[in-house]
């Protein structure tokens, strides 16, 4: 029995793929296991190529052409003369080279986020914003921090002239959201650039 998913979807969905070209590969690897999912020919990702050629139907040689075609078609041109013999070996190979680099830009990614340090000369919803950027990234990379620590994290990193509101953050005895953190951050920030404008004093 044929693929009952018509050419018009298979091409429709296929359309709105972003074409893998060495970033983001989870993301990537997750829309395309879907999409074979759809197609019913993910199974062949996971099932090794028949010993002999006599012994593979004609089913599975058209859906082994399918999954592999969809894989290559779905990398960036300079990807695209990465090949191997299946299917599966093709999608072992993409899955073990940037399945490593992303361990590499995870370790990156959280080095960056524990060493970043607030400084006086930036304003601070500047660099706060900086910091949700990262947290979205470790979403990408399925990182997951809970939020209580994560803005525990970030007061920890606020600047020095911040010292006195890191301390009255810090003994709340409510948990803060990182929305509402920002909104603090925000009514601080407005507070003390009125201050600078009436005074022409800097925060202390």
């Amino acid at each position: 029995m044929t693929n009952p998913v018509s050419m018009k979807d298979m091409h429709k969905t296929f359309a709105k793929l972003e074409k893998f070209s060495r970033q983001d590969f989870r993301r990537w690897q997750k829309k395309m296991h879907f999409y074979l999912t759809d197609l019913k020919v993910v199974y062949v990702l996971s099932t090794p190529c028949p010993a002999f050629v006599e012994n593979e139907t004609l089913e599975q040689t058209r859906n082994h052409y399918i999954c592999r075609g969809h894989i290559l078609n779905g990398m960036s041109d300079s990807l695209f003369d990465v090949y191997q013999n299946s299917a599966k070996e093709l999608w072992d190979r993409l899955e073990a080279k940037y399945m490593a680099e992303d361990v590499s830009s995870k370790k990156f990614l959280v080095g960056n986020f524990l060493n970043y340090k607030m400084v006086d000369t930036r304003p601070v919803m500047e660099q706060y914003h900086e910091l949700q950027r990262m947290l979205g990234q470790f979403a990408q990379y399925d990182m997951k921090m809970d939020e209580s620590i994560s803005v525990s994290s970030i007061i920890d990193k606020l600047p020095p002239s911040w010292k006195d509101f890191k301390n009255n953050l810090k003994h709340k005895k409510e948990e803060l959201t990182l929305v509402e953190l920002g909104s603090h951050f925000q009514i601080e920030q407005s507070i003390s650039d009125m201050e600078k404008v009436s005074v022409g004093g800097t925060k202390p």
